[in-house]
């Protein structure tokens, strides 16, 4: 496609010259017929359990003894692009999961690596032999799910199963024990996911994340790359039987929307983590936006379902209820962060919720049942659209729970137009800015959040004895422009610092670009990351700290990736452009430890407590090749001597 890539959050060379260059509290066991103890409160998925609240229930490591960290082990899984046309775009984005006394770690190209839980030794590795000539959207896997067959016997085949998707678009089950493919299962181990579907483009239809397992069955979305045509392809879920691999349902997001539109639409897929409540036989889907991202025109309304936290039935699809986070989006906010699964203490019940937070800063709290809000929430009336063609909703969704971006803060509007006013670059300051939500523009339109700001897939973690939600965040201003399409030969020969695209079969293409200095840094006002914890049990924040700073005239880091916390109240947390791993307290978001990784840690860290009855921290640490860090294939894990 005709498009140059400079993604917003990336802030690649330029941004790069900002940075700078106990006793063991035991949780129950079980033990297995062939003799393997297992914790039950292992991390047995992406998001440390289905519910996705990435918390560690451990206490060895505490407050008092974290600064005594080391590396226990670090290994490297051997991924560095080798022979890919497009290896400029190489992650590392994993998060382990832990399963039969084993970490499962996925690469960008798909291998899944079993480490031995203690020094990390690699037991096994599967590589699906993915073509590396190809050229996909995204070179990224999140990682990997684990399921239990409890039809088998401890000894059969495939008994202990590792499943996970590539970005070539495939469903791969393992058995977890050996690292051969389950033959018993669809195509001798294998489902092709771009089959029955709509796909106009085959390498920008692809799995980034890992899929949800919820009882017997494993649910599944896509990862569509954006931008580039008004239609995409279709952004179906879709569920199979993990037993068989046999397809038992379908849910489309934009059906209705289909029947409204006046042209090509797609998306609104769901490229995110999933989250399950398997008892409740649910699973909670955090969908995209409908494409393209900077035009609507064709789909008229709201675009129900896109940019939306959706219930389904885990058992048939059957939709039970959803929630949209922003009305017929233009501004790619996408629900890009992981739903988390709450139990809330009330007066006198315990309710539960789903919390689901967003590129801008809202953070929306529903009954997880019904979908109904326990924070209020109020419909604001925001810009309206100069563009020929297109309508924009007359308002948007606010959760009364504190803004994580700092909207519910005038100073924070107040800034952008300062910066907007003193800028040297025409384009921005004749640039349309009216707060967020103020639509694309022919004359150019200052967007804040941008479109990679706020919570993004590193996604939140909260601690359910202090009712604390913990959120980092991205702030920066993405400039973008809607043009006519013909002059698109034109503005790309002009627009060496964009990334510029068609969207073809639209009337209007796009050029867009994150605000950066001469000097190299963000134009917009600091903080450029923070952490803030919001207490849930309050409805207010507790505190906010700029993510990285390490004094008080640093500005906060841009980060992407997330952050685990531990019930001894200690947040772990990379994610920043800089190397460092950190740990901060609970309570007040002091600063306790950091250590520096061999690369940058773009991906969400871990831990677990071993068969030795000693704690791990773990983070994969690979850098980023769309930020443009330098790239790698580290795993380290850390322990208190």
């Amino acid at each position: 496609m005709n498009s140059k890539t400079v993604i917003p959050i990336a802030l690649a060379s330029a941004l790069m010259l900002l940075l700078w260059t106990c006793t063991s509290s035991l949780t129950s066991t079980r033990q297995h017929s062939d003799g393997i103890v297992e914790n039950d409160a292992s991390w047995s998925a992406y998001g440390g359990s289905s519910s996705g609240i990435r918390y560690v229930p451990h206490t060895q490591i505490n407050p008092e003894n974290v600064a005594k960290l080391q590396v226990a082990w670090q290994i490297q899984t051997g991924e560095n692009g080798q022979g890919s046309a497009i290896s400029e775009k190489l992650t590392f984005e994993a998060t382990p999961i832990h399963y039969r006394q084993r970490l499962f770690v996925s690469t960008a190209y798909g291998k899944v690596l079993a480490l031995d839980e203690i020094d990390g030794t690699v037991l096994w590795t599967f590589d699906p032999q993915i073509d590396r000539q190809s050229s996909f959207s995204e070179l990224t896997s999140r990682g990997v799910s684990a399921w239990t067959d409890s039809t088998k016997r401890t000894t059969d085949p495939c008994k202990f199963c590792i499943v996970y998707g590539t970005i070539d678009a495939r469903i791969i089950k393992l058995d977890a024990l050996t690292g051969k493919r389950c033959g018993d299962f669809a195509n001798e181990g294998m489902i092709s996911l771009q089959e029955g579907v709509h796909v106009p483009e085959p390498g920008d239809y692809q799995i980034t994340s890992p899929p949800c397992v919820v009882n017997d069955v494993v649910v599944v979305g896509s990862s569509i790359g954006d931008n580039f045509m008004a239609d995409t392809g279709s952004g179906v879920v879709r569920g199979y039987g993990l037993k068989s691999g046999r397809l038992i349902w379908s849910w489309d997001p934009l059906a209705a929307s289909r029947h409204e539109s006046t042209g090509p639409v797609g998306a609104a897929n769901a490229w995110s983590i999933f989250s399950a409540d398997p008892a409740r036989d649910m699973v909670y889907i955090p969908t995209g936006s409908a494409s393209p991202d900077f035009f609507g025109g064709f789909r008229k309304g709201d675009n129900e379902h896109a940019n939306s936290i959706v219930a389904l039935r885990a058992s048939t699809g059957e939709m039970i209820w959803g929630f949209q986070t922003v009305h017929h989006d233009l501004w790619d906010y996408d629900v890009a962060a992981q739903p988390a699964l709450v139990d809330l203490q009330g007066d006198e019940e315990t309710i539960p919720a789903v919390v689901q937070a967003t590129k801008t800063g809202n953070v929306f709290v529903l009954h997880r049942e019904t979908g109904q809000p326990l924070f209020p929430i109020e419909e604001v009336p925001v810009p309206s659209s100069r563009v020929p063609q297109e309508k924009t909703s007359p308002t948007q969704p606010f959760s009364s729970l504190p803004n994580l971006m700092g909207l519910d803060n005038p100073a924070t509007e107040d800034a952008i137009k300062a910066m907007q006013q003193q800028s040297r670059e025409d384009h921005i300051r004749r640039a349309r800015y009216e707060g967020v939500f103020t639509p694309p523009d022919k004359e150019g339109t200052l967007m804040y959040p941008g479109n990679g700001s706020g919570v993004n897939w590193g996604s939140v973690c909260y601690h359910p004895e202090a009712q604390l939600l913990i959120a980092n965040t991205s702030r920066y201003i993405t400039y973008v422009q809607v043009f006519d399409e013909p002059r698109f030969n034109e503005v790309y020969a002009v627009s060496d610092d964009f990334e510029v695209s068609r969207q073809r079969g639209a009337p209007y293409g796009m050029r867009r670009q994150t605000l950066i200095s001469p000097k190299g840094v963000l134009m917009n006002p600091a903080p450029w990351g923070t952490l803030a914890a919001v207490n849930l049990a309050e409805g207010k924040l507790a505190w906010e700290i700029d993510l990285g700073a390490t004094g008080p005239q640093d500005p906060g880091l841009p980060n992407a990736g997330g952050s685990i916390v531990t019930k001894s109240g200690i947040i772990f947390i990379a994610a920043t452009f800089d190397r460092m791993l950190r740990a901060y307290h609970m309570d007040n978001g002091q600063l306790l430890w950091e250590t520096e990784l061999p690369r940058c840690g773009i991906a969400t860290p871990m831990s677990y407590q071993g068969r030795n009855e000693k704690q791990y921290l773990v983070i994969c640490a690979g850098g980023h090749g769309k930020i443009g860090t330098e790239t790698g294939d580290f795993v380290v894990a850390y322990a208190l001597p």
